[in-house]
């Protein structure tokens, strides 16, 4: 048995309780009466604050606000599109692009005077473009011929940029798939990304210089003086190679020769360079097992030796800023909260700030501003200026949010089967639980390398606020294998698929029973991924528990999973710690088509037809399972064409919103599971026909 403890919030450095500031008066939430439940058309209008980046000087903020097409007011359907604004403080910004034009990966000049973004104009590939902060329209400051710009980053001078590029086009293949000749070779055809530099000036550089590079780049940031790089890469572009082997390089960018390497064993995320250079910061792994890059490190750029800050401990780093003075900011989630701590250069911890109730999820600086974006239990992500201990909020996106009746939300902390202790969030029902509860749906996380926080939880996938105005409860257990919690905890399912982590969220249901919350005959789940697997799970192995039952892009059969998706060396590293061939009964009883005698739970199966991560086969195999061994039980399945693992158009994702509330409103809200199927295609609002 593991008890967790969140650690506490006074040491001994320095830790303060801060305040969220709205200095004007224009971001405050009206305090008028609340109107109405939200809608999934209400979800397809969210927006939120997307790519953030501070002018050098710290003078201003360049930000992209992200939204899809809201296709319930007629738009046209798309995938998510990004605003580029310019702020200069608190509800201070205004566009800086037209609206046709929709940036990635933007970025200040060091002097200061350009914004930069990848773009692709029309039809051309993606390239470099620039605006002058100062004024004046965009244009193309550097390109690959031939290829999509990915990401780019600028030389110190401002006389450079640095691109990394797809792979060069392949003629021949080309001409053979004009003749019809598409065959594909599965997993020996990888293209791998190239790096160039291009100097900037009033014409864009014809020949930009191609630099070497070891095996498939994946990020580059360039050091202060711009004679190094460090670089992200992994043997191959297979993802597989990125979750197992990726490695972060000091790369030499005259030569093109490593200079040193940082042998971080397993997953590797974000990597900073310290304004000194002298330095790196690295979120990664502990070792080949650890199930998600957590802990924050310091390497050394002479020769590659690094060390954790904060092994060991209940939390999860997920984001890291160097500070104008060579201190480090990090982003610390501990079970559901968050919080910002700044280490010293030599990695002592000089303060700890608690952000109330926002959850912190990345940051950028410019001088001495250091910008956070964050969410809270009230509004999606908008962008904050943390300073002398206080976060003062700049955007107020989605500002119809106060006519929204939201239902109370708060972590619930409870003791399951084998006296574990596993944290949760609850959305309260609005109005509160019913008298013998209400209606209650388990929203189960995937990875499991994740974890929910205490912030916005409501979107396409994720019922939130739209259920707790229909009268539900919302629970959204951090079950072992979650992140936040600390190393050991996640590696508790290890070996051990479906028990202990899905008896958690069993054991979830029974204490929200015995609070009065949940009414135990009305429980229904759901979660896409490894929630799906969860939710295929509830369906059939532990179908006496629940009265309906989601799943999306999940997982049925543990064996085929290994043989038809992306993942199996991280699958064996950090989840099964076994090969399919090791056991194979024992990966049979981890499997949901093997429990499908028991399947009485309506089931509503969702994918993406081009899903590489779980296959679509996954689906497949647990709908005919259910059809052919229970054909009473009420089961449907739904074909996303041309999505995969996660809907990326707007259409998709409001389709998939309908179907899931519609489903639980059938057989979870009434309790009835015999209920007459609701009709294969959702009512959906579509707006006005001629605004198409």
């Amino acid at each position: 048995m593991q008890t967790f403890f969140k650690t506490p919030r006074c040491s001994a450095h320095t830790v303060r309780t801060v305040r969220t500031a709205l200095l004007t008066a224009s971001l405050l939430v009206p305090a008028a009466a609340l109107a109405r439940p939200m809608t999934a058309e209400d979800v397809a209008k969210l927006e939120a604050v997307g790519a953030v980046a501070v002018s050098p000087d710290g003078s201003r903020v360049a930000y992209t606000t992200a939204s899809l097409p809201d296709v319930t007011a007629g738009e046209k359907d798309g995938t998510t599109t990004q605003e580029l604004k310019m702020a200069f403080g608190p509800d201070n910004a205004r566009s800086f692009l037209p609206d046709d034009i929709s940036p990635s990966n933007v970025k200040f000049s060091p002097d200061g005077r350009m914004v930069s973004f990848v773009w692709a104009k029309d039809d051309e590939d993606r390239a470099v473009w620039g605006i002058p902060v100062d004024g004046g329209a965009q244009r193309k400051l550097a390109e690959v011929d031939g290829a999509n710009v990915l990401s780019h980053e600028w030389s110190p001078d401002s006389g450079s940029i640095y691109m990394l590029a797809g792979a060069a086009e392949d003629e021949q293949r080309e001409e053979e798939a004009d003749a019809g000749f598409v065959s594909i070779v599965y997993e020996e055809e990888s293209r791998f990304n190239r790096l160039f530099r291009a100097s900037v000036g009033s014409d864009v550089d014809a020949d930009p210089v191609r630099i070497d590079v070891p095996g498939y780049v994946s990020a580059v940031r360039i050091a202060p003086g711009g004679q190094t790089a460090v670089i992200d890469s992994a043997p191959t572009p297979l993802i597989d190679d990125s979750y197992t082997q990726k490695r972060s390089h000091v790369l030499d960018l005259a030569t093109g020769t490593v200079r040193t390497t940082f042998e971080t064993p397993g997953k590797l995320e974000d990597v900073e360079i310290s304004p000194d250079g002298s330095q790196v910061s690295m979120i990664a792994g502990v070792d080949m097992n650890d199930p998600a890059a957590t802990t924050l490190h310091l390497g050394s750029i002479a020769d590659g030796s690094y060390r954790a800050l904060n092994a060991g401990a209940a939390e999860a780093a997920v984001d890291a800023e160097w500070l104008a003075d060579g201190r480090l900011a990090a982003i610390i989630h501990v079970g559901a909260d968050a919080m910002l701590r700044i280490y010293n250069a030599d990695g002592s911890v000089a303060e700890t700030v608690d952000p109330g109730e926002l959850i912190l999820t990345g940051m950028a600086r410019g001088g001495n501003r250091l910008m956070v974006w964050a969410n809270s239990p009230s509004h999606p992500t908008e962008l904050y200026e943390y300073a002398n201990g206080t976060f003062t909020r700049w955007t107020n996106h989605n500002a119809w949010l106060s006519d929204i009746d939201m239902g109370t939300q708060r972590t619930v902390t409870y003791t399951a089967t084998d006296g574990q202790q596993v944290e949760g969030i609850l959305i309260e029902p609005v109005g509160g639980p019913a008298r013998g509860g209400s209606p209650t749906i388990m929203m189960v996380h995937g990875g499991p390398e994740a974890h929910y926080s205490n912030g916005w939880l409501t979107a396409y996938s994720m019922p939130g606020q739209m259920a707790a105005g229909e009268g539900y409860a919302v629970f959204h257990p951090n079950y072992r294998g979650s992140t936040g919690y600390g190393v050991d905890y996640a590696k508790q399912h290890q070996g051990n698929y479906t028990d202990p982590e899905f008896r958690d969220i069993v054991d979830a249901k029974k204490h929200l029973v015995a609070e009065g919350i949940t009414d135990p005959d009305r429980t229904g789940i759901t979660g896409g991924s490894y929630g799906g697997y969860a939710s295929a799970w509830g369906a059939t192995h532990y179908s006496d528990e629940y009265a309906a039952a989601v799943m999306f892009v999940g997982i049925s059969n543990q064996t085929s999973k290994f043989g038809t998706g992306d993942i199996p060396f991280e699958m064996y590293n950090v989840h099964s710690r076994a090969w399919p061939w090791d056991d194979w009964q024992k990966m049979l009883e981890v499997s949901p088509i093997y429990y499908t005698d028991r399947a009485k739970t309506p089931l509503l199966i969702m994918h993406g037809l081009e899903d590489t991560r779980v296959d679509p086969g996954q689906s497949y195999e647990l709908y005919r399972f259910v059809k052919i061994r229970n054909p009473d039980t009420p089961l449907r399945m739904v074909l996303y064409p041309g999505e995969g693992h996660g809907n990326r158009k707007a259409s998709s994702r409001y389709d998939y919103n309908k179907r899931m509330l519609r489903w639980f409103d059938t057989y979870l809200k009434t309790g009835d599971r015999d209920a007459e199927m609701p009709a294969s295609r959702p009512v959906l609002n579509l707006g006005d026909e001629d605004e198409k």
